[in-house]
């Protein structure tokens, strides 16, 4: 063999790769998609059963929030598993057993059975984002990671828009139950089919083809890939302060985010007379929507900033919260369906500067060996904070008594706006703490 044949092959080889690390990200987008169906679609179904099985709003809100609280729960746990077994089947294993358990949801007719299967399904789902995006970053190196992330982050808003309007269609056609059983069976096939085609990487791989340092972290081509112990482990973690800023910034945004998904039907149906049909999309749709295509070009964007700055994902980040939380508090105290509207967009597009960086920005500050520990953890902070906005939005609504729910529950929307705000000056102050880190740490 000459050596232009074999360099000819080696560049084949190269191009391969680079197109299947893209297609990785297309195959986590369609598991992504059903993770975020599967939990979204009961929300749209809420005023049925409260309907059917006088369930009041508090009651709703914990079944919201059983989801939640168990799924961050699990996810230091699913974290720390991500980083020692293989992670494709982390991933569609987990996809084939919340699906199961969205088929289940059918079955239920009391409220215990309702928060058992929910927090059934947060379990399933709590191992899919540590495993996925830790897996995602050895395909994809600093110089790419925010664009493959930010892609992926796309299915999230896919998911929770689809899931909530063909649940709230399927609901009115056919019964709430035809949606879950719809969704569940779809989600198993996809699982099932990809089996087939989704490989493990070598962990750290993508870092040590690049061999470059974003925001503090420095990927040697010696580093080892051996698993940490629980101690090491947690070292890696939480050394760095960012690290714990951009946590608490996740809760806080999480909270916002919880509230939204959890109650923004009902609040349409109850304040705006939108049909069920017609809550259950425009209730996702705007915001989600603009979500998508925010979330792809801050991811561009922050991947360049990044290159030029030392935190910049960071900054995309705190810009997105900052300007976010005007719309947050205007989409819960407007009264008209037009601004209504143009509010949850702009608060869509918004959301989806911060989403886009939520596991790139971490990433930059972990090590690969601890990434899917990290992004565990961090589901647990922010999900485990963030599950108690359903429950806050139900309590205070039930506290203004039957004839002051729709005030009380668009004054507690538009406190989201409050949280925004916070959360933004968290952001602010892990860039300036991850920055004194990247000074201190040697190339």
């Amino acid at each position: 063999m000459d050596s232009t044949t074999s360099t000819t092959q080696r560049s084949d080889a190269m191009r391969r790769e680079g197109v299947y690390r893209w297609q990785v990200v297309a195959m986590l987008w369609l598991v992504c998609f059903f993770n975020y169906a599967d939990r979204q679609a009961i929300y749209a179904v809420f005023p049925l059963l409260e309907e059917e099985f006088g369930f009041d709003k508090f009651q709703l809100g914990l079944i919201g929030s059983a989801f939640m609280w168990v799924y961050a729960a699990g996810a230091p746990f699913a974290g720390f598993i991500a980083d020692r077994v293989k992670r494709v089947h982390l991933i569609l294993g987990g996809c084939i057993f919340w699906s199961f358990v969205t088929v289940a949801t059918a079955w239920c007719s009391r409220l215990w059975q309702f928060v058992a299967v929910r927090a059934l399904e947060g379990f399933g789902e709590t191992f899919y984002f540590p495993a996925s995006m830790s897996l995602t970053a050895d395909y994809h190196g600093p110089r790419t990671r925010g664009r493959a992330f930010s892609l992926h982050q796309s299915s999230v808003y896919a998911g929770t828009i689809l899931g909530s309007w063909l649940g709230a269609v399927l609901a009115e056609r056919y019964g709430w139950r035809v949606g879950f059983f719809a969704f569940g069976l779809a989600g198993i096939i996809v699982a099932a089919v990809l089996y087939a085609f989704l490989r493990e990487p070598d962990r750290g791989a993508a870092d040590r083809e690049e061999e470059i340092a974003i925001g503090g972290y420095h990927a040697p081509a010696s580093s080892t890939t051996a698993a940490l112990g629980i101690a090491d482990t947690a070292a890696v973690v939480f050394r760095r302060p960012a690290v714990l800023l951009l946590m608490l910034g996740f809760l806080g945004a999480n909270f916002v985010a919880t509230i939204f998904l959890t109650w923004t039907p009902t609040f349409l149906r109850e304040k705006f007379g939108y049909s069920l049909g017609a809550a259950g999309l425009n209730g996702t749709l705007f915001i989600h929507l603009a979500s998508a295509c925010a979330a792809p070009l801050a991811g561009i964007a922050a991947d360049r900033l990044a290159r030029r700055i030392t935190g910049g994902r960071v900054l995309v980040q705190a810009v997105g919260l900052l300007a976010g939380s005007v719309f947050v508090a205007v989409v819960g105290l407007c009264t008209t369906t037009p601004v209504l509207i143009a509010s949850m967009t702009a608060f869509g597009f918004c959301k989806g500067c911060y989403d886009s960086g939520i596991f790139a920005s971490l990433f930059d500050q972990v090590e690969p060996r601890a990434r899917a520990s990290a992004a565990g953890i961090m589901n647990t902070v922010g999900w485990g904070g963030g599950a108690l906005g359903p429950v806050f939005v139900g309590w205070a609504t039930n506290a203004a008594g039957k004839a002051g729910e729709v005030e009380a529950m668009s004054r507690a929307i538009a406190a989201g706006g409050i949280v925004y705000l916070i959360c933004a000056g968290l952001l602010v102050a892990a860039l300036i703490a991850g920055r004194r880190t990247a000074v201190a740490t040697p190339t």
